[in-house]
């Protein structure tokens, strides 16, 4: 049997597997949307610690990072920091979060916000950012699961036929199970991943150099560049520290409100469980280490590999390694792109109909035409996303930054509406649509760009503005309505 048989069908086994733990996690779960979606509240510590860890263990760790620390060097080291720093915020507004979530039935983030201002308009406006970010980072999954397949059967199975596979049981586990499906797969792939992460870490770099530090020995004597801080630009000249601060810093500012990290804090079983994943969340951290340095021990020894976020399967590839050992691989990088996969599609279609759909038609729905829509439309955003996937050229960790810049808007609004009680609907609105709307600019007007500072930051800037602003020129809440949500 030729090897990359082998290697396929360890793959496929690894996706059967997940499919049987996904449809079987979903059987005790109640039948209405705080099921679906929310998981009957009732997830404890160690399955929530995967659920949000693995949702961060995305193709762009196991696939971008590596192909960053080929390609850009020190700059990768980025993705430590916002992992480490991402989740801090969550933990002063996360149980405030829970608490409003049981006391009025929230199982979205938009419900919310839609709730605190009396406003329809601002769903309907978070839906839409939300799904606009959501689209280019599942598209990143399903790429990454692609790059995967084709590489490891030798350019037999097409990207397009990978990525197509691996998503077609991710949209059944999904759309059988709800956010219990992803929960248990997520905490089975991120077992996997850590255990492989930690041993390609460091099998690679003493088999192709001889150790870690003989590695790094190497890189400083022949490629200096690599190896200074903050390291390399998409074009491969010094990042500067303002771009690399930025991107952090968008980074931090967009990772706790992305909807499918914050829907999370629904679903825990108690204030103490949600503190305590916090805490340990940096710990994942730890765990993506090891990813870089395999994308440094490339370096030198495979050249102008191209695109750069298959420096990893390239490498594994290329050694005479037993055929099982590359089938585990291929299915530990499988199991980045979908532990994050799920959790976006999955909170996608949540968004769509309780933030969007419903919204705009409350009086033809209920709660069983609820579950049932999500379900349906988590299919059609996994098809649009594959759509994008098979036919965008972009790279993994541009479309990552991409969806940050608009994501992170969100956060302004957050904190106004659990902190400042004089926040007003026109207020937030306005600097949602001035924090988009600045960020498209100067994503689009490279003149505008100073120290490649992130288009979001400038967006953060102009959407907290703008939203003091309207909000101090406009007629205050209901002080009765806002105590519900800020306690005098």
């Amino acid at each position: 049997m030729a090897a990359w048989v082998t290697v396929l069908l360890v793959t496929v086994g690894y996706l059967a597997l997940s499919l049987a733990v996904g449809l079987f996690s979903g059987r005790k779960t109640s039948t209405g949307t705080e099921g679906y979606v929310a998981g009957d509240r009732q997830l404890g510590f160690f399955v929530l610690y995967f659920v949000l860890g693995a949702s961060i263990f995305s193709a762009f760790s196991f696939l971008g990072g590596p192909g960053w620390a080929y390609s850009r060097g020190g700059a990768a080291f980025y993705i430590i920091s916002y992992t480490s720093l991402g989740l801090v915020p969550m933990y002063f507004f996360g149980p405030r979060v829970a608490q409003l979530g049981r006391r009025f039935g929230y199982v979205t983030q938009a419900q919310l916000f839609a709730h605190r201002y009396h406003s329809r308009y601002i769903s309907m406006i978070l839906a839409a950012i939300s799904l606009t970010a959501f689209v280019p980072y599942l598209t990143l999954q399903m790429q990454g699961a692609g790059y995967v397949f084709s590489v490891v059967t030798e350019g037999r199975m097409p990207v397009w036929a990978g990525a197509a596979i691996t998503y077609g049981v991710v949209l059944l586990y999904v759309f059988r199970s709800g956010v219990m499906g992803v929960a248990w797969t997520n905490t089975f792939q991120g077992i996997l991943m850590m255990s492989l992460a930690w041993g390609l870490g460091l099998y690679l770099p003493y088999t192709l150099h001889g150790g870690i530090g003989p590695m790094f020995a190497r890189l400083i004597e022949t490629s200096p560049a690599m190896l200074t801080a903050p390291g390399l630009d998409a074009a491969g000249a010094p990042w500067t520290w303002g771009g690399y601060s930025s991107a952090i810093a968008i980074s931090v500012f967009g990772f706790s409100v992305w909807p499918h990290y914050f829907m999370k804090i629904y679903t825990a079983n108690s204030m103490a469980t949600l503190r305590k994943t916090v805490v340990f969340y940096p710990t994942f951290a730890f765990f993506l280490l090891p990813i870089l340095l395999i994308g440094f021990s490339g370096i030198l020894i495979f050249p102008d590999v191209t695109p750069v976020d298959t420096i990893l399967p390239t490498i594994v590839t290329s050694l005479d390694l037993p055929a099982v050992i590359v089938g585990l691989f291929c299915a530990g990088a499988l199991a980045a792109s979908m532990s994050s996969g799920d959790a976006i599609v999955h909170a996608a279609g949540a968004v769509a109909i309780k933030d969007g759909y419903r919204v705009l038609v409350p009086q033809m729905m209920h709660d069983g035409d609820d579950t049932r829509l999500i379900r349906w439309a988590v299919v059609i955003i996994g098809a649009v996303s594959y759509y994008v996937a098979i036919y965008s050229n972009i790279s993994l960790v541009l479309l990552l930054l991409l969806s940050y810049g608009f994501i992170a808007q969100i956060f302004p609004a957050l904190i106004a509406s659990l902190y400042w009680r004089r926040s007003t609907p026109p207020g937030v609105i306005a600097g949602l649509v001035a924090g988009c709307l600045t960020t498209v600019v100067w994503n689009l007007m490279p003149v505008l760009q100073w120290q490649q500072i992130h288009p979001g930051i400038w967006g953060l800037a102009a959407n907290t503005s703008i939203l003091l602003a309207v909000s101090l020129a406009t007629r205050p809440m209901d002080p009765t309505h806002v105590a519900d949500f800020i306690p005098v």
